[in-house]
Formats: C-alpha cells, structure tokens, sequence
C-alpha cells in the first residue's frame, strides 16, 4: 500500500527530474549529459504512480479514469504549442499524451470482450504517435498489472518493460534505477499535501516558461 504522500513525493522527485531534464536539452543543447541519464527515472516513476491510482479499488468502475483521461487530454492539447515549438516537429506527441493513451488502454482491457480489441487499437495507434511510443505504454500496462496484484511474475514483466524502454528509446538503461525507489516507496510514510491538478496544468506551462527563456536568449 502506497501512501498519498508517498506517492505525491514519487510525482515531486518525477517533476524535478523532467524539469531538469527540460532545461539541458532545450536551454543547453544537452551539455551536460549526467542530466539526461538521471532523468530516465521521471516517466517510470510518473508511469508509475499513474498505474497505482488507476490501480485502485473502483478507480475504473465509477469513471475516475475517464476523469483523469479528460484532464490528460486538455493539458497535453495545451502543452502541444509549445511542445511542438521546442521539439521543431508535431510528433510524437508529448508525455500527458503518452499517459493518456496508457490510461485509455487500461481502461478498456479491463472492460473486457470487445473492449479488449479497441484497447489493441488504442495501444497500436496511440504508441505510434506519442513520446516513448509503445515502450512507454507498455511500462504503465505492466506498473499496473503489478499494482493490482504485486508478484514475482508481474514484477519481471514491469522490469523487462522498462529494459525494452531503454534498448529503443533511452539508450541506455536508467530508467531502472527507478525501480529501487518504486520497491522502497511502500515502507516509506512521507506526509505531503496531495495537489490533485497540480501537475497536469504545470506541464504546459514550464514548457511554455523555457520556450519564452530560449526566445529571450536567442535560442532558436
């Protein structure tokens, strides 16, 4: 059992890791490369969290999850402008995407019958346009199924995800550093004020903040 505060401060060490990771690569041109490695742990660890709510007792069955979707999708429509900006491409589409379509893929397996074949479908064409692509996905799919019921099994299934995550997407293999401070969590009680929109409304704008820094340095 994962306590609030606990998972809040998962979401705080996730945040800082990204903003980081944000500034040496859109402020600095990736000059310091320590910076890119150690911020392989944000998306496992905001995948995860993200798994252990979907995770919990009626989150899907009283439409929780379609709430959180919503919220997903209007900040990551905000967040694209500037996303785009800085990445000089329209795709993939940014991280609140990625997690969008993990949540919906979630949602309708657990639904069952042919909710399960729409999931493929989401799964499919979402993890082909979003960021950390279906790598990504799979890391909140197996955070999930290991959430529901923590076993050996379920366990390896979330590491090898986040193996393959590094093998295609990072390039190396960080994002299981992760993993000790996911296993520790559990036994830590951290009193923390949970923020519930918090992080979805910061995404956009510390993109749109280092978009403006670039601009007013001369960065194009």
């Amino acid at each position: 059992m994962l306590a609030d505060g606990t998972a809040e401060a998962l979401k705080w060490l996730a945040l800082a890791l990204m903003v980081l990771d944000h500034v040496n690569k859109y402020l600095y041109n990736d000059a310091l490369p320590w910076v890119f490695q150690i911020a392989r742990l944000s998306f496992p660890l905001f995948g995860f969290v993200l798994a252990y709510n979907l995770a919990r007792p009626g989150i899907i069955s009283n439409g929780a999850a379609v709430r959180v979707m919503k919220r997903l999708a209007i900040f990551a429509l905000i967040a694209a402008i500037p996303h785009i900006v800085l990445d000089s491409r329209f795709f993939p589409l940014n991280i609140l995407a990625t997690l969008l379509v993990a949540t919906g893929t979630v949602c309708l397996f657990e639904q069952g019958g042919l909710k399960r074949w729409h999931g493929i479908l989401v799964f499919m064409a979402g993890g082909f346009i979003v960021e950390g692509n279906w790598f990504a996905i799979a890391v909140c799919m197996t955070a999930y199924r290991y959430c529901q019921l923590p076993t050996v099994l379920r366990l390896s299934q979330f590491i090898a995800s986040l193996v393959v995550l590094g093998l295609f997407i990072n390039t190396n293999q960080w994002a299981l550093a992760a993993l000790p401070v996911i296993l520790i969590a559990p036994h830590v009680r951290i009193s923390l004020k949970r923020h519930r929109n918090f992080f979805y409304g910061f995404y956009p704008v510390h993109l749109a903040v280092i978009l403006l820094a670039r601009t007013a340095n001369g960065i194009y």
